[in-house]
């Protein structure tokens, strides 16, 4: 596979930009949240996460999708607020190692975020590709909070990329939220795709077990795309963690210092570049915010 062609997918599957399709993971509703939240809660407390929390991954007819379902230990009324505004999404967004500008442009129904995606270390915004979503009009109720991005087009021959976030309240000042993240690939993206698993990514790993052993006897974690998907899925919900325990603009030295701190958790699935070098490129990148 050509250099180029591999480094443009590289930057396809690192990001924190996901796809969703709607009708296949929206729940909808505070009362199917939860529902979600009484069959799933018996996972909270003994998993390989270390955290309440349950993730799933798909994969069906050229679409992969991830979704997390998670114990929030925040007041609803404080993760609502903070998840219907599009900015706070740059905010997240801007976490992820790939992800190297972000603004919100326009207003109402036209809102939009301009999205920068490139590598894994500092670059001129002209080498990085240019992304717009659209901020679709969030859901905001007493108990049930939507927000969702959307973009048609990704990388390569991706598509129909989408990002969603729904919660509700539970008891004690805790929420339960659901994050989706999927997107739509073609041929183009399907032939990187076996390029990066056969040479790079390799022996990337996702973090649901097979019904295969390992040499050791224990189970062996999900590869290939499903591993791809579970890797940015966790990123993703990592990157929103992290802004609701540090919201405030004075905290950002504190948001991106968790947010590594928590991806090196699952340093097996997670670890990329040191700490020093993300933090460092992290500063650099949100001083550029500034200047554009």
């Amino acid at each position: 596979m050509p250099k180029l062609l591999l480094r443009r997918f590289l930057v396809c599957v690192c990001l924190l930009l996901p796809a969703l399709v709607w009708a296949q993971t929206q729940l909808g509703s505070a009362a199917a949240l939860q529902a979600k939240f009484e069959a799933v809660k018996s996972q909270f407390d003994k998993n390989a996460f270390g955290r309440p929390l349950v993730l799933e991954s798909t994969e069906a007819s050229g679409q992969l999708s991830g979704n997390i379902f998670a114990l929030v230990d925040h007041p609803f009324d404080q993760v609502s607020a903070a998840l219907v505004k599009p900015a706070v999404w740059c905010d997240v967004l801007m976490l992820h190692l790939n992800t190297k500008y972000c603004a919100v442009r326009g207003g109402g129904a036209a809102t939009t975020l301009a999205v920068s995606v490139g590598r894994k270390f500092d670059q001129p915004l002209s080498d990085a590709q240019r992304i717009d979503f659209v901020w679709q009009p969030p859901v905001s109720t007493a108990d049930y909070m939507s927000a969702r991005l959307s973009a048609d087009k990704g990388p390569l021959s991706t598509r129909d990329y989408r990002i969603e976030v729904e919660a509700t309240p539970l008891p004690n000042g805790k929420t339960f939220l659901h994050m989706a993240y999927a997107y739509a690939y073609g041929t183009a993206a399907r032939i990187a795709m076996q390029g990066y698993l056969s040479t790079l990514g390799s022996d990337k790993v996702g973090f649901s077990a097979t019904k295969d052993k390992d040499a050791s006897g224990q189970p062996s974690l999900v590869g290939g795309v499903l591993g791809v998907v579970e890797r940015n899925t966790m990123r993703y919900y990592l990157a929103i963690d992290a802004y609701l325990d540090s919201p405030a603009e004075a905290e950002l030295p504190k948001r991106l210092a968790q947010w590594f701190d928590s991806t090196e958790r699952y340093a097996r699935q997670l670890h990329e570049v040191d700490r020093s070098d993300y933090l460092e490129m992290k500063r650099n990148e949100y001083k550029r915010l500034k200047t554009q």
